[in-house]
Formats: structure tokens, sequence, C-alpha cells
């Protein structure tokens, strides 16, 4: 299985699950706009897992082609790789939140979280990087400051932040 023929992007995130990668990736599909499985691969007879079970899958999510692979139990997911998902507003960040949580998440800091599959998310306003970037150095700042003291964020909050004085 390779990346879709005609593709322009030549790098995908490659995500590493014990077993449950069909069980993640469906989930995600489902969730996010712009998101399908293109092709699985099987496990063969004599291979690493069981006769007909999905070894990997090509995916898009919002339109950004990934794979996936059930490996087994060899490596473990860390939030040292995370997928930042940018949000319009805090209808979407709450939506996000709330789906990616259920069934065993993890609420991590500063809008950090990791699902019940082991993926971590950054769940972030896309207004934030702006803010945070913005030539005054004291207003980025107040948007630091406030960003550190969060876990789901706050978009009015980092709002706030960055248009005191």
């Amino acid at each position: 299985m390779q990346l879709a023929a005609g593709s322009r992007q030549k790098i995908a995130t490659h995500l590493w699950f014990d077993r449950n990668a069909e069980e993640a990736i469906d989930f995600y599909c489902a969730l996010l706009p712009d998101s399908r499985v293109k092709g699985k691969l099987l496990y063969g007879k004599d291979q690493m897992g069981p006769e007909g079970s999905v070894m990997s899958i090509v995916f898009d999510l919002c339109g950004q082609e990934f794979m996936a692979v059930n490996g087994g139990p060899h490596y473990r997911m860390s939030p040292a790789i995370s997928l930042f998902l940018k949000c319009a507003d805090q209808g979407e960040i709450d939506h996000y939140w709330e789906k990616l949580l259920a069934g065993g998440g993890q609420a991590l800091a500063c809008g950090w979280l990791t699902d019940r599959f082991g993926v971590t998310w950054q769940v972030v306003p896309e207004a934030l990087y702006g803010m945070l970037a913005d030539r005054d150095n004291s207003r980025s700042a107040r948007v630091m400051a406030a960003l550190l003291g969060m876990t789901k964020l706050d978009l009015a909050a980092l709002e706030r932040a960055f248009a005191s004085d």
C-alpha cells in the first residue's frame, strides 16, 4: 500500500496501534470533516496478525493523508508526537474536546488530550498562533500566561488576555 497515486503529499504521519487501528480510524473519520478510509491491507496466512485482520490503513483526516498499522505491543504512543486540531471557535473546541475524551481519554494541560486509543491531540483555536506571535511581547506573554493555566482552552479568556493592558 502506498500514498495515493497523484498525491502531492510526500510525507504522511504513520500511527502505530497495538490492534485497534481500524476502530480508531473509523472513529476519527466519522468525527472529522473531509475524512475517509482510502484503503486497507489485511494480514495473510502465517503473518504477524490473525489472517484477514487489518494490518494497515491509508486514510485522510481533514484532507490530509495518514497511515496506521496494527503492529502489536512493541511500541507505545507518546505526547512527543501529537495531532494539532485547529478550531474556528469555542463551539468547535468544545465539540472536539468532548468527543476525543469520550470513552476513556485523558485531559492534559494547555489544550492537549490523549484519546482512548492513545493518540495525543492539541485542540486549539486557529487564532492562538497569531496571538502568541504578536509583535507586542506583553500581549503574547499575557496570552501564554493564560494558556498555561488552562486544561481545555477558553478562546474568550485568551482573547481577553490578548486585549487587556
